[in-house]
């Protein structure tokens, strides 16, 4: 195949087809891709096809659909108004294909101290990274994450490097649990072995949670995700939980005088401001240097490494069940 590229033609069906090699523009760069990071919350959702008839999911779930958002390659090729040079290894928000191109606001650059590994997690770091600043984490408070995939991952260690004193992660599986960092401060709770509510009452002296971030993407779990907050806490939406959530807003937001954030990855300011600094390519480099100065450790998240030619049956696995994965990635 000249570019063999992930496609979902329809809902649970998944093939690799031949695209074509893209021609970079005179302001682009062709890449050729060395790792893509899958999705799975997003992915998984699209190509489930289960998710309510009229709700924005149906943008993203127009087949035949190209599946990834975070891709590491080295370019190859650049137009004569591109400023790469062939040899330059980049980040972009690419789909999963041997070879793609970005213009000159579509990429970063990496590091050479930072592994493809570690730098297709990108994509993923600043969605949490906007999240936990949009949530405006403090010194000293207490955070509890719902749902501890990759994002929930991520965000408990953001928290930290906030500096959230304790930081409570919360999911059903124990497999997730396990992967939280060992070190004090961070605590993992499973709701059908302990009580949460009790749990962070008891770790904060009865102050409970000043943040509660909700990664689930489950709409009916957010209720219960009130319930570790303290009066006039904070509720983040890093998920996109995909179906309706019924509150009553007067005991669940008004009368705690609660505040809910959404924190979509397209909150990210388009351009740097002096009031509005932190961009996705700004947070992609904050990322960097918290792995170069090794304040930040990624490498015992990934769960899954696959050929981008075995493809097809990595996402019918994860399809089936994803209880045991974390960050997942396909190999050009």
């Amino acid at each position: 195949m000249e570019n063999p590229t992930v496609a979902f033609p329809e809902p649970r069906e998944v093939v690799i087809e031949d695209r074509g090699r893209p021609t970079p523009g005179a302001d682009e760069a062709l890449i050729e891709t060395d790792t893509s990071l899958v999705s799975a919350g997003t992915e998984l959702t699209v190509l489930s096809g289960d998710y309510p008839e009229g709700s924005v999911w149906d943008d993203y779930g127009t087949y035949p659909f190209g599946p990834g958002y975070t891709n590491v390659g080295t370019v190859v090729e650049a137009g004569p108004e591109m400023v790469l040079d062939p040899g330059t290894r980049v980040a972009t928000w690419n789909p999963h294909a041997k070879y793609v191109t970005a213009g000159a606001d579509e990429y970063v650059p990496v590091p050479e101290d930072v592994t493809d590994q570690q730098a297709s997690l990108f994509a993923i770091a600043q969605i949490v990274m906007n999240g936990v600043r949009r949530g405006r984490v403090e010194w000293g408070e207490t955070v509890a994450v719902y749902g501890l995939g990759i994002l929930g991952q991520l965000a408990v260690r953001f928290a930290r490097i906030a500096g959230a004193e304790t930081v409570v992660g919360v999911d059903l599986a124990a497999e997730r649990v396990e992967y939280l960092p060992d070190e004090s401060g961070v605590v993992g709770i499973d709701p059908t072995a302990s009580d949460p509510v009790v749990a962070i009452d008891d770790l904060t002296n009865s102050h409970m949670a000043d943040a509660v971030f909700e990664v689930t993407g489950n709409p009916d779990a957010i209720p219960d995700e009130f319930d570790v907050l303290r009066d006039q806490g904070r509720l983040v939406l890093l998920s996109s939980p995909h179906g309706e959530t019924s509150l009553d807003f007067h005991d669940y937001v008004n009368a705690p005088s609660t505040e809910i954030i959404g924190a979509h990855q397209l909150s990210h300011p388009t351009t740097a401001t002096p009031q509005t600094p932190w961009t996705k390519a700004r947070h992609a480099d904050l990322y960097f240097e918290y792995l170069r100065q090794g304040r930040l450790a990624v490498d015992d998240l990934f769960s899954h490494v696959r050929p981008a030619e075995e493809a097809p049956d990595l996402y019918e696995s994860l399809l089936d069940d994803r209880t045991d994965a974390m960050a997942v990635r396909l190999e050009w």
